[in-house]
């Protein structure tokens, strides 16, 4: 009886399967046959709604093929499939008394007509979406879940469609808003991350949502908004990297070579079309501009008040219920919101005073936070007591090496951003242990002198300043830093283009047998233009006579600004210069009497145009310094500015130094050893060889004449041995012919 069941089914099917065909053919020859296959399924529409829970299983059988088949051909008859999407809606409201077979059904009938313009992306979305969240299938979830994220990406193939983008937005947003207690609002931080991996939403709307999830009240979706902005920008650049390396696995010259030696056939001759197409395609996105992808930390509306509230919500709230791995999330991303914003959160700073020991777990993390919420904008009377509670609590000869280094470590990074949080007598005191036993601790303290050597030599003893720090601080090319003090800037590299400029002066002068500092034609030309200034100034001071710029002594007195009455009274917290310095200032205070900054700021850029080949010589000199700041001597300074402002600091950089000094034991190494041949035994050179076969790569024709049988070779080898000198003439002749040649065939 069973067997007659399945026959029978079989054979609707099939019956089904031809009449669709033809209808799609044929539509208007079909009519009558295809109205009556629609009034079967409205029969078994109408039994299943009167039951949804009674129905048996043949007819939810006999439905879902008729289901089928009106969604192939729907399309086709658009006057009597009117009704057909939303029996279909109506359908999947009975989501949770349906079958899996039957609703995965609906849905891809739903999918169908979506593909086939039947109806509409807002429809089918408007649809799916309340019974995902609702939906207690893990099944049917992970099936709306991937045909939604396959619509969005099908609906913003061709061009943005910035309407149903921004129709969805608001729903995800207003989930989140709505009850943010609710666990539903994961389904919002799903979508948009992966809507945002794929760079098919990248405003500031979709940043908007996941900032929401980042403020809500459950733990998931919090840690998913957090992890979105602290991940999802690398997960974005590792997915455009993957589609990228899938179009790079076509070798045109491979598949020209094989068609040219190998038998033609049809097949061939599509693959090799098909790959040609796909290297135009590939050509093609390389000369397309590249889209401005910002990451999302700078695509934020207002971070201060984004930080804040976070901080003060889950971070620092007694009464916030998140755990201590996801209370490190958040604090993670409220410290790269301070340092890359460079914001001014000050209760951040006294907050983590408790946190600073050994005995804290994932102190390591809490340190790296510290380092990368500090900034030069942060007051150094706020980071002074967390760097001595770090020294007091992490470095100290009791302590373990890995502790001892970490701790240095992050007092570095807390310094580089910030080189005046430091005085002179703890610098000193943390300088000694580069003279410690231990690896980890002496490249620590020697990273911590190296860096001051750079931003604050004047601390140093004099016998630990180096010799580039001593002559700098000597000659006042070191100067004093300010808080709150920036950098000029300037086109990048005009000062080398100006040193080159004057050096191809001097050399001029020196060919036309003129003292080195005499004046050229250029120079001579360069001062009647700022002797035409001049006059222009004392033209335009005669002129007006009533008012004018009044005079002050350059070696006067500096006028002192000050915020507070108190800052007189009390000392200063930077420590006092030695004699030998103080000397050198006030010599080259007599000396020069433009401002030191004036000196800096190159001249060139603002007295002359650039001309084209001004800017390659500039472009050559940059990658001249490039190349000098990549030798080993001068690592060490690029060091300082080698991290981006966007590159998180992590734990594992705080435990880095600390791991240096650690040997592996006999039982580490033999594992390690176990570990690299555990299933292979073979030598390298047959791994390469197993590596190239299958890249495709061909062998050398030594290693095919190493391979074949000996008594093939056997009669070539008899015959040169056997050769006369005219033979062996004639030969080399003919190698030599063919080198000429360029090989048998020829040069074409």
């Amino acid at each position: 009886m069973g067997k007659r069941k399945v026959g029978a089914l079989e054979k609707v099917d099939a019956d089904l399967a031809s009449l669709q065909y033809r209808c799609r053919r044929d539509p208007q020859s079909y009519r009558d046959d295809f109205q009556r296959q629609y009034d079967q399924y409205k029969t078994y529409l109408e039994l299943f709604l009167q039951n949804p829970s009674s129905t048996d299983d043949n007819s939810l059988i006999s439905l879902r093929e008729q289901i089928d088949f009106v969604a192939h051909v729907a399309d086709s008859y658009p006057s009597i499939t009117a009704t057909f999407p939303d029996d279909l809606i109506k359908l999947l409201g009975h989501h949770e008394e349906l079958e899996h077979e039957t609703r995965e059904k609906i849905v891809g009938s739903l999918v169908l007509l979506r593909n086939k313009d039947v109806i509409t992306s807002e429809l089918l979305l408007r649809t799916l979406f309340p019974i995902l969240i609702a939906t207690t299938s893990k099944a049917l979830r992970q099936l709306l879940f991937s045909k939604v994220i396959s619509d969005l990406r099908t609906s913003n193939s061709k061009s943005t469609n910035h309407r149903l983008n921004k129709t969805i937005q608001t729903v995800l947003h207003n989930l989140l808003t709505e009850d943010r207690s609710s666990p539903k609002g994961i389904w919002a931080v799903k979508i948009t991350r992966e809507m945002w991996k794929r760079q098919i939403w990248t405003d500031a709307k979709a940043v908007e949502i996941m900032k929401e999830a980042a403020l809500a009240d459950n733990e998931k979706v919090i840690a998913g908004g957090v992890r979105f902005f602290l991940g999802g920008d690398k997960e974005r650049e590792e997915a455009a990297e993957e589609s990228s390396d899938e179009d790079d696995g076509v070798d045109m010259g491979k598949l020209r070579h094989q068609a040219g030696i190998n038998k033609k056939t049809k097949k061939k001759e599509r693959e090799l079309k098909k790959a040609a197409a796909t290297v135009k395609k590939k050509e093609k996105k390389k000369t397309a501009p590249h889209a401005l992808n910002f990451s999302a930390l700078h695509l934020l509306h207002d971070p201060q008040g984004f930080a804040e509230t976070l901080f003060s919500k889950h971070v620092q709230n007694s009464k916030s219920k998140l755990t201590l791995d996801t209370k490190i999330l958040v604090l993670q991303l409220v410290s790269r919101l301070v340092g890359l914003h460079r914001l001014t959160v000050i209760s951040l700073y006294s907050w983590f005073l408790k946190y600073l020991t050994p005995r804290q777990q994932s102190v390591t993390a809490f340190l790296a936070c510290l380092a990368q919420s500090t900034h030069n904008l942060v007051p150094p009377d706020v980071l002074e007591p967390l760097i001595q509670k770090i020294a007091n609590e992490f470095v100290s000869e009791g302590s373990a090496s890995e502790v001892c280094a970490a701790g240095l470590n992050s007092i570095r990074e807390i310094c580089v951003r910030q080189p005046l949080a430091m005085n002179d007598t703890l610098l000193q005191d943390l300088v000694d242990y580069r003279k410690s036993k231990d690896k980890g601790v002496q490249f620590a303290a020697r990273g911590l002198l190296s860096l001051y050597r750079e931003v604050g030599a004047e601390l140093l003893k004099r016998r630990d300043r180096g010799k580039d720090a001593a002559m700098g601080l000597r000659s006042g090319a070191h100067q004093e830093r300010r808080f709150g003090e920036e950098e000029v800037g300037e086109i990048e590299g005009i000062e080398l283009l100006e040193k080159w400029k004057e050096e191809e002066r001097r050399k001029k002068r020196i060919e036309a047998g003129l003292p080195a500092d005499a004046p050229t034609d250029e120079d001579e030309e360069e001062g009647n233009e700022s002797d035409d200034w001049n006059n222009w100034d004392v033209a335009s001071d005669d002129s007006d006579s009533s008012t004018g710029w009044i005079d002050v002594d350059p070696e006067g007195e500096e006028i002192n600004i000050s915020d507070s009455e108190d800052e007189k009274e009390r000392p200063a917290k930077k420590a006092k210069l030695d004699n030998e310095v103080l000397d050198a200032k006030k010599e080259n205070k007599g000396k020069s009497e433009e401002p030191t900054e004036a000196r800096k700021i190159s001249k060139l850029a603002s007295t002359r145009i650039l001309t084209p080949a001004d800017l390659a010589k500039l472009q050559e000199l940059r990658l001249a310094s490039n190349i000098t700041a990549n030798m080993p001597s001068q690592k060490r300074r690029q060091a300082l500015a080698a991290r981006h402002a966007d590159d998180p600091l992590t734990a594992a950089e705080i435990e880095a130094p600390g791991l240096l000094g650690k040997r592996n034991t006999k039982e580490e190494k033999i594992a390690m050893a176990k570990a690299d041949h555990e299933n292979d035994h073979r030598s390298t050179t047959a791994r390469r060889k197993e590596k190239k076969q299958a890249e495709g790569k061909s062998t050398t024709n030594k290693e095919k004449a190493r391979k074949k049988n000996f008594l093939m070779t056997l009669g070539k080898a008899k015959g040169k041995q056997k050769r006369s000198l005219v033979d062996v003439r004639k030969t080399l002749r003919g190698h030599l012919d063919r080198q000429k040649r360029g090989g048998k065939r020829g040069n074409r």
